[in-house]
């Protein structure tokens, strides 16, 4: 019962997950303009995501441009583009075994027999995907944030956290979640470690000492005599 509840409990988790990664992956929200130190332009404001950057004039105008080349991209931006995509891939293809899992396993049976192999496979993916979005997400928030603090940074390069960010944390937060979910399900339908015949074992242990008897020797010598 216990390990039904965890498989419908990290189904939800990683829909969710999984979701909250897709839409990570298109906002543009990833840093957004900074206003301190007297920079009162307040009238426009910036977003710069992955895939193209925006400006917002009073909330009201929005125009999204994409990056015109891929080639002049900075290096780190090609690999969280690379990484977030490999993770929405591989969230959808961890819900779907997730979805198989729930469905073949067998709440009735004890043991291996009542948990199917694609819930193990499924935390696994799980735990993968939520590495690979923490990644470019908390290296794009520690990048913002040790900008925003350096003197040498211009006041309008100044950049904050976007609402990206925290979908994304959110989002493989979850989906770690998930996983150790399912791995845990997987481990706890594991039998208990111990001797494959515990009768025979029992037995032969007897049957080992029945012939052996302990007298005392000379000597306060304890010696061993079969009967």
């Amino acid at each position: 019962m216990a390990c039904c509840v965890l498989q419908i409990t990290g189904l939800i988790l990683g829909g969710v997950g999984m979701v909250g990664a897709l839409a990570a992956t298109a906002m543009p929200q990833w840093r957004v303009s900074a206003y301190v130190d007297g920079n009162i332009v307040v009238f426009e404001t910036i977003w710069e995501g992955l895939w193209m950057d925006c400006i917002s004039q009073l909330g009201i105008r929005l125009q999204c441009k994409f990056y015109d080349s891929l080639l002049a991209l900075p290096p780190p931006l090609e690999a969280f583009r690379a990484l977030m995509c490999v993770a929405v891939c591989l969230s959808v293809l961890s819900f779907l075994t997730a979805v198989v899992g729930v469905k073949y396993s067998q709440p009735g049976k004890r043991g291996p027999r009542g948990v199917s192999i694609f819930i193990l496979a499924a935390g696994v993916a799980f735990l993968l995907t939520g590495t690979l979005v923490l990644i470019p997400v908390s290296w794009t928030g520690a990048a913002v944030v040790r900008d925003f603090y350096d003197p040498a940074v211009p006041v309008p390069l100044k950049r904050e956290l976007g609402a990206a960010l925290y979908v994304g944390w959110g989002s493989g937060a979850l989906l770690l979640a998930a996983g150790a979910m399912y791995c845990r399900c997987w481990c706890g339908a594991a039998p208990p470690a111990g001797p494959a015949y515990p009768g025979l074992a029992r037995r032969g242990s007897i049957s080992l000492w029945s012939g052996v008897s302990v007298r005392s020797a000379p000597g306060g010598v304890c010696s061993r005599r079969a009967q």
